[in-house]
């Protein structure tokens, strides 16, 4: 039986002023309350009551661990009242990580929108292109984007992720178009630092499998400043739509070898295993799932 039971029976008997009302507060029996009292005192080592055939009263040690009891007691309630309500109404801080193009071209602003209807909430988002580890750096969610490892983590899915060869049409004007996937050991192909693939690009048509080590003049952990420097024309790029997307609409970049296909990726969220999702990581996972899927805007505007 914990403490806080023990001082919460002694402080109602000394409040009503008998076991009797005590219990009918609590809503247990008499004999539970005086049981509960006198453990109290046995784990005190000292008497708080005075216990006669008609009344109770506070011995001295008694009155002082009472006004002690209620500081306590309602600080307590209170502690309660506010975690109980952090498993009903989304609110404060929620620790994010995801990759730089991602977190500032779509996620921002999705954070942005999310707040309007969850104002309680407070984001603290921190980009990278490294994954981290979330229990270690005291993450409530990461955003990942690829194909998933098994872990003790639990992912939902939040979008398609599609992959594009481009160049900039000045770029093929001078250096050529390639025709097969092997063609391109002939380009400067600009390399993701980060990405599965490495320097071996994989591509098919069909049944058919391709499977090419490219070599480039420039390797960024940033998948922006492959795209910005693939548009100034400095070589090809093989990046994920959500990056190319306001490239190809403005014709900066072309897609090249438009029908050899490259695997779609996903992009997750991520969070620890917890039997009680804190309402702030649940409430945000599903305003992305219902803001990207199934077909995610910058996949439609292209």
């Amino acid at each position: 039986m914990d403490r806080f039971t023990l001082m919460e029976a002694f402080a109602q008997v000394v409040e009503t002023g008998s076991f009797i009302a005590a219990g009918e507060t609590l809503n247990i029996s008499r004999p539970m309350v005086s049981k509960q009292v006198q453990r109290l005192e046995d784990e005190l080592g000292v008497r708080l009551l005075n216990r006669t055939t008609r009344r109770v009263s506070l011995t001295e040690a008694g009155r002082s661990f009472y006004i002690r009891c209620q500081e306590i007691l309602p600080q307590v309630d209170e502690a309660i009242r506010e975690v109980s309500n952090l498993q009903v109404h989304p609110q404060g801080l929620l620790r994010i990580n995801a990759p730089h193009a991602f977190g500032k071209r779509h996620l921002a602003p999705a954070i942005a929108n999310y707040q309007k209807s969850y104002p309680d909430v407070s984001v603290d988002l921190i980009l990278n292109d490294r994954v981290v580890n979330l229990v270690d750096e005291g993450y409530d969610l990461a955003i990942r984007i690829g194909v998933l490892a098994d872990s003790s983590l639990i992912a939902r899915k939040l979008a398609p992720c599609k992959i594009h060869l481009c160049a900039a049409p000045g770029y093929l004007a001078e250096n050529g178009f390639p025709a097969l996937p092997n063609d391109l050991k002939q380009h400067n192909c600009l390399q993701y630092s980060y990405s599965s693939y490495g320097d071996e690009w994989n591509f098919s048509k069909g049944d058919k499998k391709y499977a090419v080590k490219v070599t480039g003049s420039l390797h960024a952990n940033y998948g922006e400043a492959l795209a910005s420097a693939a548009s100034e024309g400095l070589g090809l790029v093989l990046l994920p739509s959500f990056v190319l997307e306001p490239y190809l609409k403005t014709g900066e970049l072309e897609i090249v070898l438009p029908e050899y296909k490259v695997a779609d990726l996903g992009i997750f969220a991520v969070f620890p295993q917890n039997r009680l999702l804190p309402p702030k990581v649940r409430t945000f996972v599903d305003f992305l799932i219902k803001r990207f899927e199934p077909e995610p805007y910058w996949d439609k505007s292209g």
